[in-house]
Parts: structure tokens; C-alpha cells; sequence
């Protein structure tokens, strides 16, 4: 694998690129406490990209020449919902399976702040579901920390 780059998603390929992907990642942003058809989350994966098309945003791609590896959805206009202050909000990421534990999700990561940066937004805010340790560990190691947490309960 030569050196991967980010770019800025642009065109129907990207797209089917992100569904696919994002699709096939789906299982570790669902927590244990919750038990969903792969449908409805396949449905609102794709509400989620609708979503973002419709707001201020940047759709991040990692790859490596025509070989795509991974992606970024970020959002610029959703403020902080605690203190109304404007932040980028990364809505999702995902990495191909085969190109995980290779760097990409650190590159996607970077890129993301360098974007947030360049849009004039002074935070970048994301969530991380409690049982996905592999993404846990990488916003450790670039300094994210937590918050708030969302709890939840089977009742």
C-alpha cells in the first residue's frame, strides 16, 4: 500500500462507496443493550447520509490511488447542544474491514480536525459506543476525552 491521502468526496462512486462501507460497519455502532434489525439500522444509515447532505458539511474519503479505504461524514452546523456553541460534529466514520489497524482511521481523524479548522469551527465533537474499544483507543491517542455520557436501560 503506497502512502493513503484524504480528499473531499465528490461524485456518484463516493457514494456507493460510503453506503457499502458505512453499511458493513454498521454492527460496531449498535450496543449491546439494544437489539435492532440489521434493516433499520441499514435505513437509518442511510436517513444519516440524507441528513448530512442537507446540512453544512464535508464527506472526507481516504484512499490509496483509486483504491478507497475508509470515509469521514462531518458536519459544521450543529452546535454544541449544551452550550450552544458552534462545533464540527463527526456524524460517522468507517473503515474498510480488510484496512483496519493500518493507520486509516488516524489519518480520517486528522483530516477531520485539519477540515474543522479550515471551516473556522474552534471544536470537533463525535460519539463512540461503549463496546467499540478499537475506535475508543484512537480518540484516546488523539486526545478526545469524554464528556457526557448517554446511558440507556432494557425496560
Amino acid at each position: 500500500m503506497n502512502a493513503p491521502t484524504v480528499r473531499r468526496a465528490a461524485g456518484a462512486a463516493d457514494r456507493a462507496f460510503i453506503e457499502r462501507c458505512g453499511i458493513e460497519s454498521l454492527g460496531s455502532s449498535l450496543s449491546p443493550l439494544r437489539d435492532a434489525p440489521i434493516e433499520a439500522l441499514r435505513m437509518n444509515f442511510l436517513r444519516l447520509l440524507d441528513v448530512v447532505h442537507s446540512r453544512s458539511h464535508a464527506i472526507l474519503v481516504a484512499a490509496d490511488g483509486d483504491l478507497r479505504l475508509g470515509f469521514a461524514l462531518l458536519v459544521f452546523d450543529l452546535p454544541d447542544e449544551v452550550t450552544g456553541l458552534a462545533q464540527a460534529f463527526l456524524a460517522y466514520m468507517a473503515v474498510e474491514v480488510g484496512q483496519r489497524g493500518h493507520g486509516v482511521g488516524t489519518l480520517l481523524l486528522a483530516a477531520c480536525e485539519e477540515e474543522a479548522r479550515r471551516h473556522g469551527t474552534p471544536y470537533l465533537g463525535l460519539m463512540v459506543t461503549e463496546g467499540n474499544s478499537a475506535a475508543q483507543r484512537l480518540y484516546d491517542r488523539a486526545g478526545y476525552r469524554t464528556e457526557r455520557r448517554l446511558l440507556g436501560k432494557s425496560v
